[in-house]
């Protein structure tokens, strides 16, 4: 039993490790998202760091349109950086699970 016990720490010990690893490497993952008439264009990182914003020339003559498309097209690009990040940690911590009887929810 303790011999379980320690594989059982060393595979959440590894898993941690790999949830590290995936959190560095999802700050390079870039996502890039557009309105849908492609007038402002978004990048963001996995981690929701907004690396780039590029708005073209007919939405700076309107505050009000401009600031709706900021709102929206910055929502979509949050929303799929969360989903990105959200799916690569939970892959790494799924596989990281050790097998704990009656613990078998993340299957």
């Amino acid at each position: 039993m303790f011999g379980d016990m320690m594989g059982m720490m060393n595979k959440i010990k590894e898993t941690q490790e790999k949830v590290e690893a995936t959190k560095e490497r999802l700050k390079t993952v870039l996502i890039d998202e557009e309105s849908s008439d492609g007038l402002l264009k978004i990048t963001i990182t996995a981690t929701r760091e907004i690396k780039n914003i590029s708005i073209a020339d007919e939405l700076l003559e309107d505050k009000e349109q401009l600031e709706d498309y900021l709102v929206l097209t910055l929502n979509k690009a949050i929303s799929r950086a969360s989903e990105v990040n959200e799916a690569e940690l939970g892959a790494v911590a799924k596989e990281g699970m050790p097998d704990i009887p009656g613990m078998d929810m993340f299957k």
